[in-house]
């Protein structure tokens, strides 16, 4: 198994490259069995033709977003798709200055094969992981102690491998040595694809380009706030569409209730003490 660990990774600290992915927003998505055309096409990309390195790439993006309505800002962006070679065959990597919200057809361009995604929302503190096999969102995470997918712990001695801070049971270990989580997530798709991402791989390569549309909003049922400090610690509180309904109706109601003014009569000690006329 490739030794990699996220000391490999620390190059991203002082490339201007991943300083523009992470102020911009990113995702970069690993896929096996499919072909750049062939991945860009399940996007539902509009063909822009091929740029030089992520300079063409940034460059067209920028060139679509300069031409975007200034009263209606959309989530639509360019990506750029090019073949690598890699573990268990051909592979596609994608790059999108997305805001991170990641390739929408993941889960179905991992049938029959594996699909490894990495994001980050550019400037916040989202970093998420997404691995999927087959069809099968079997891992995901934000931090790498709060795992969730059909196979949640999978990973974990992998995760421990390449620095994470995890105990054998997956849980945060307070005493472990700190790590770039970043460099540590880098050196984690390394592994599950045999791809060893640098910044010549991404600067050098000839792109094909897609315009990816804006993705239709789905309809939400509740909110989750799942939050897990530095020490491992989690707070997760769910609500549903029907109690937030219920609370806002609530506090409607009490917005437009009518303003009741009283006035407060003086105390009968103070109406003895004043003198009449006064």
């Amino acid at each position: 198994m490739n030794p990699v660990t996220a000391h490999d990774y620390a190059w991203i600290r002082t490339s201007p490259l991943f300083r523009h992915m992470m102020g911009s927003g990113y995702t970069l998505t690993l896929i096996r069995g499919r072909s750049p055309r062939e991945v860009l096409r399940a996007m539902g990309a509009e063909p822009r033709g091929t740029g030089e390195g992520t300079a063409g790439l940034i460059e067209a993006d920028d060139a679509h977003r300069a031409e975007a309505d200034d009263d209606h800002w959309d989530d639509s962006y360019v990506a750029g798709a090019f073949e690598a070679p890699g573990g268990g065959g051909g592979w596609t990597v994608v790059l999108g200055f997305d805001g991170g919200l990641g390739v929408p057809c993941a889960q179905r361009l991992s049938e029959g094969g594996r699909v490894v995604a990495h994001s980050s929302n550019g400037g916040k503190p989202i970093d998420l992981f997404h691995w999927f096999e087959d069809g099968e969102l079997r891992t995901t995470f934000e931090g790498p102690s709060v795992r969730d997918g059909g196979s949640p712990d999978e990973l974990v001695p992998l995760l421990r491998a390449v620095g994470l801070p995890l105990t054998p049971e997956g849980e945060h270990d307070e005493n472990a040595p700190v790590v770039d989580g970043k460099a540590a997530v880098l050196a984690l798709a390394e592994r599950l694809t045999g791809i060893r991402v640098t910044e010549s791989l991404l600067e050098d390569a000839t792109y094909e380009l897609g315009l990816v549309p804006e993705q239709p909003a789905e309809e939400w049922t509740g909110v989750v706030i799942d939050i897990t400090d530095a020490h491992g610690r989690r707070l997760y509180k769910e609500w549903s569409y029907e109690e937030i309904a219920a609370a806002s109706g609530r506090a409607r109601a009490e917005a437009n209730a009518p303003v009741v003014l009283t006035r407060d009569e003086p105390l009968a000690q103070d109406r003895r003490e004043r003198e009449p006329g006064e």
